[in-house]
């Protein structure tokens, strides 16, 4: 287990995702079911979305290195770029536009419901990318595993939990802004070794 890349992985998944659409979808699932229901859907929908990342960027890992290290860094900076504008536009989205179609459902229904829901919304989305350029660039798809599914999972709870009262405190697009640091940090620390 590499403790640096699960705990690197772990940092900047957390900071992407906090200010995402997860996010707010999560928190909205969450007051129209039992969040544990919710948290139990999402965290499946997750470990299934992480585990593909990882086999993908597992499998660019065989391409060379300077390819994987040029495509790391377009990704990382695209990845700032779409949070900055993010960021700039002050988008205070409700989440609603997720979960249009979800019903009042218990049981499996709901855990079924916030599984689709965040599987469809979360599909090709930055902590995805971002999960698999790591993989790429470390090579350690158990490590990056660990450290995107624990954090995606933490940032669920968190919506869950305590959604609302995080929202009153810290603005949207001051967590687009952290996460776009964290991104250009990432294509900063690959543009070093790339030119090594």
């Amino acid at each position: 287990m590499d403790l640096a890349a699960l705990a690197l992985t772990f940092g900047a998944i957390f900071v992407v995702e906090l200010p995402d659409k997860t996010f707010l979808a999560t928190l909205v699932l969450a007051t129209k079911y039992r969040p544990l229901l919710v948290w139990l859907g999402v965290g499946a929908a997750f470990a299934v979305q992480t585990t593909v990342a990882v086999l993908l960027g597992h499998a660019a890992s065989f391409l060379p290195e300077e390819v994987v290290q040029s495509v790391a860094l377009l990704l990382f900076l695209a990845g700032a770029v779409i949070l900055v504008r993010e960021g700039l536009r002050h988008q205070q989205a409700s989440g609603e536009e997720y979960v249009e179609g979800a019903t009042n459902a218990t049981g499996f229904r709901a855990v079924l419901a916030s599984f689709l829901v965040l599987f469809a919304a979360e599909w090709g989305d930055l902590s995805q990318l971002l999960t698999i350029s790591l993989v790429a660039r470390y090579e350690a798809p158990v490590s990056v595993f660990v450290g995107a599914l624990g954090a995606l999972l933490l940032v669920s709870g968190l919506a869950v939990l305590a959604g609302r009262t995080l929202l009153r405190f810290v603005s949207l697009h001051v967590l687009h802004f952290v996460g776009a640091g964290v991104c250009l940090l990432l294509a900063a620390l690959t543009l070093t070794e790339l030119v090594r």
